[in-house]
């Protein structure tokens, strides 16, 4: 089949793929911000231990899961006409089922065995990571074909951003139950209600209608594949000038999981308070995720992305000068403009990079090169924060954030529209 006759027979179905692959987004969003990785997860983790460096491990691991296996499918990716069936299996199985597995030993055993939930929290975390890492090169592949270029920023955006301002009213419901329900049964509770909405997401990318890839690359031995991948990086300056400045803005991320853990040590956060900052970062996720998507679409991903890490420095300093709970508000604010910029343009971006037929290779390196300093920063900011103090590890992440994004817009070029042999 021609480009163009797939081309036609996506037509039909664009606004079909748009709303089903939107409506993905928006649940498995609301599901997990059900369970933060930022405020409500190192929460839990912190009742389970009083090591910081095990809240530190809480990103790492779901970040060693995630971005490293990339590389190892986006081969066989390529050589796949339909990217859905394998998608679904790997994202049903392996990432949405791990959060009913943590919720029932959460349920069951926190209270007698809290390092061993402590470690199957983990441990669930890292395969529900690494099952998305796995499936991601196949899904973005499958998103790049059933939703036109123009429209991938406003998708990406409304459904993180929609799924985002339903979080703000399950934010409520998560200041609710961990203060009307029981330790551990209040976090068993939001751990069930997440696994519930991440299901229905995946029922929604279950119905995408995908025509078959118009090309595909025959598949080679691993060793081969491997050996081919430096000279992506050779002939592509701009990339590499990419992949460098957003290392260097993850690494300057090293205190976002720790913020809510500062708040609840210096203010005393309650439930409510938990809820409060929950539902701030879900609700600047939400608003934010809308302007990134059409500043996106309109002015080129690389935009986004250096606006985002300017927030990312932002917000340890606004938390450094914190003086009351009210400041660790505009933290959290601009801690989900850095979210939701990552959210809109991180994949978006990679796109625009390469040739369609290269998509799963350029994606899966991007993240799999990504992968070392997105493990290291935040074991990197426990060990600051507890042998230096809080003060020591937000200065570290404003300084480093600070210097990612001025290379982001100094040094990279947008990619869009820019002809490959010319970069």
């Amino acid at each position: 089949m021609t480009p163009v006759a797939v081309e036609e027979q996506s037509i039909p179905n664009v606004t079909w793929n748009f709303s089903v692959n939107t409506a993905d987004i928006i649940f498995i969003t609301l599901g997990l911000s059900l369970i933060s990785r930022e405020t409500v997860l190192p929460v839990l983790i912190s009742q389970l231990t009083e090591s910081k460096i095990a809240i530190g491990l809480l990103p790492a691991i779901w970040s060693l899961g995630y971005y490293l296996p990339q590389l190892l499918t986006a081969n066989f990716t390529e050589g796949l006409r339909y990217k859905k069936p394998f998608v679904m299996l790997i994202s049903g199985l392996g990432e949405r089922v791990p959060y009913l597995l943590i919720g029932l030993a959460v349920w069951f055993l926190a209270e007698s065995s809290p390092a061993l939930v402590l470690v199957l929290l983990l441990a669930g975390i890292g395969m529900a990571g690494a099952s998305a890492g796995i499936a991601t090169p196949a899904w973005f592949d499958m998103i790049a074909k059933v939703i036109p270029i123009q429209r991938r920023g406003l998708w990406s955006g409304l459904g993180h951003g929609i799924g985002a301002l339903l979080g703000v009213a399950g934010a409520y419901v998560v200041g609710r139950i961990l203060d009307a329900y029981a330790y551990p049964h209040n976090f068993a509770t939001l751990l069930f209600l997440a696994f519930g909405f991440v299901s229905i997401s995946w029922v929604a990318l279950s119905l995408t209608r995908e025509p078959p890839s118009t090309t595909t690359k025959e598949r080679i031995p691993l060793i081969r594949y491997f050996g081919q991948l430096p000279a992506v990086l050779r002939r592509d300056r701009n990339y590499r000038r990419y992949l460098i400045s957003r290392t260097v803005v993850n690494l300057g991320a090293m205190a976002t999981g720790f913020f809510i853990v500062y708040g609840r040590e210096r203010f005393v956060l309650d439930g409510a308070g938990v809820g409060l900052l929950t539902g701030v970062l879900i609700g600047s996720v939400a608003l934010l995720n809308l302007v990134w998507g059409v500043t996106g679409d309109r002015m080129g991903h690389k935009a986004v992305l250096t606006g985002a890490a300017l927030a990312l420095a932002g917000a340890p300093v606004v938390a450094l000068l914190a003086s009351s709970t009210g400041w660790l508000v505009l933290t959290f604010v601009l801690l989900g403009a850095g979210m939701a910029g990552e959210q809109a343009s991180s994949l978006n971006i990679i796109l625009e990079f390469c040739a369609p037929e290269d998509r799963p290779t350029y994606i899966g390196l991007t993240n799999t090169i990504l992968a070392p300093v997105l493990i290291l920063a935040p074991i990197l900011g426990g060990w600051l924060a507890t042998v230096f103090g809080f003060p020591v590890l937000f200065v570290v992440a404003a300084l480093i954030a600070s210097g990612g994004a001025l290379l982001l817009a100094l040094w990279v070029r947008e990619p869009r529209g820019v002809v490959v042999a010319n970069r």
